[in-house]
């Protein structure tokens, strides 16, 4: 089998960390390994296949006889991914720098895996409550026609990375033991609380992580008509983000329809079994690459609608996964 050089960028963070778990879990056909980090991060040493590697600091010659790059996110994206691109490797972003370019596919393997052919250096990770969304939203779109989505996430604080998840858990110490808090990552207390904000507040007041939920599902699906209407929440959960999904559709569906068209469907996991009490939790969904779906019932206040509860893994499916999926898209199609 042939074999890569791949580079991962920012390989220290909770993604990148994640990224080198699933390209071995999935036995990805490294070569040659490079870890990249902020110049704070080099010279630290991780261990990958038995081997122990030295994290490097990123320049653009760090990218030199690389072929693919995984990007973890953040402000190396905008400064190094271009350059990666240029030197030839194939980049998978998980920053949200390239998503809305019109000439950067935006991919989720199991609802458009041919966008990969038309990349032109640069791939984009969606953000990962889309990737969640869009999974279930995908064969139901293509049986029945989905009109209007509106969409309320419960989100785990790992989706803000390592730092969220260390408050959280410093916060529940603290207040066990009636010590005061003082937030750091979030704007306010999110131990026993939920945060109705998430990112920037922009246009229309709706934050930009409810605009990204907006325009990358129509982007995903190649359906501007699809409109989506989005409220993002942080909840005090350490991983796994939930998400309520009331669907209109252009046709009538029923909810056991739903439930055979969604068993089915590459990447989803029905657990809607309401005697026993089966349903998608974080508890349950974590550290999984699936995309799990219940509470599956029609919408009582208007003829064709469907309401579905959708829980995965952000830091796997809704981030590190889909990105390794994404480079084996890239092999399998031989689009470098």
């Amino acid at each position: 089998m042939k074999r890569f050089n791949v580079a991962v960028v920012g390989a220290t963070g909770a993604v990148g960390q994640e990224l080198l778990k699933i390209l071995l879990e999935r036995d990805f056909p490294v070569a040659d390994l490079k870890l990249l980090a902020t110049e704070r991060s080099a010279g630290k040493k991780i261990e990958y296949a038995g081997r122990e590697y030295t994290v490097e600091p990123t320049t653009a010659e760090a990218f030199a006889g690389v072929n693919i790059a995984l990007f973890a996110g953040g402000s190396a994206s905008k400064d190094f991914a271009r350059e990666a691109a240029k030197q030839g490797a194939v980049v998978i972003d998980n920053s949200s720098a390239f998503r809305m370019d019109p000439d950067v596919p935006l991919v989720v393997p199991e609802v458009n895996p041919e966008d990969v052919k038309e990349h032109n250096g640069i791939i984009a990770n969606p953000n990962c409550s889309t990737i969640i969304m869009v999974v279930p939203l995908k064969p139901i779109h293509d049986a029945a026609g989905i009109k209007r989505v509106v969409v309320s996430t419960y989100q785990a604080v790992s989706g803000a990375g390592k730092e969220a998840i260390d408050e959280l858990a410093e916060q529940v110490r603290l207040l066990s033991t009636g010590q005061e808090v003082k937030p750091q990552v979030f704007p306010y207390q999110i131990a026993y609380n939920l945060i109705p904000h998430i990112d920037v507040f922009t246009d229309m007041d709706y934050s930009k992580e409810e605009w990204k939920m907006v325009r990358e599902t129509q982007k995903i699906m190649h359906d501007d008509n699809i409109q989506v209407t989005a409220t993002t929440v942080r909840v005090p959960v350490f991983r796994s983000h939930s998400e309520s999904v009331n669907i209109e559709t252009a046709k009538k569906i029923t909810a056991d329809e739903a439930r055979k068209i969604l068993a089915q469907a590459p990447g989803v996991i029905v657990r809607d079994n309401l005697e026993k009490k089966e349903y998608p939790m974080p508890l349950f969904t974590s550290d999984r690459d699936e995309v799990f779906v219940g509470r599956i019932r029609e919408d009582n206040s208007i003829p064709q609608g469907l309401n579905i509860w959708v829980v995965g893994d952000q830091l796997r499916k809704g981030a590190a996964t889909n990105a390794v999926q994404i480079a084996e898209l890239v092999v399998k199609y031989n689009c470098f």
